[in-house]
């Protein structure tokens, strides 16, 4: 699958690595059992603007990039980390859907799953240690 990749938008930065794709799509499956993700642009910016705290996932094959290109500055003024990793099928593939996913809102999860809460700091880390924009 990784091989048919044929676009990557030019305005998707930080662009995660392979290996942090990894770690935030394996974060997206283990999040979907504990109900813990808004999919879509719809869902993740409603998300969003009420205030939710969590990591924004935002798949940098979209086109045209206009559909999504105001997440970027919502997530900066919220100050919600995101990061664009390369195919958005990977990202539909992890939260249990035949379509392909555009982005996605992982909620910081609570205290009862600690598993899911330890994934997703290491995640939360990476991606603010990847991102200059936001804090």
């Amino acid at each position: 699958m990784a091989e048919n990749r044929l676009f990557v938008s030019p305005i998707a930065d930080p662009l995660a690595s392979d290996k942090m794709s990894k770690k935030l799509i394996k974060l997206i499956k283990k999040g979907m059992k504990d109900k813990l993700i808004h999919r879509g642009v719809k869902e993740t910016v409603k998300a969003v603007r009420k205030g939710k705290a969590g990591l924004v996932v935002i798949a940098a094959d979209i086109s045209p990039i206009d559909v999504l290109s105001h997440l970027p500055i919502l997530c900066e003024e919220k100050n919600v980390p995101y990061i664009y990793v390369k195919s958005r099928a990977e990202v539909g593939e992890a939260c249990k859907t035949k379509r392909p996913t555009s982005c996605v809102l992982i909620q910081t999860p609570g205290k009862d799953s600690a598993k899911v809460k330890k994934s997703f700091d290491r995640c939360a880390e990476l991606v603010k240690a990847k991102n200059q924009y936001v804090d």
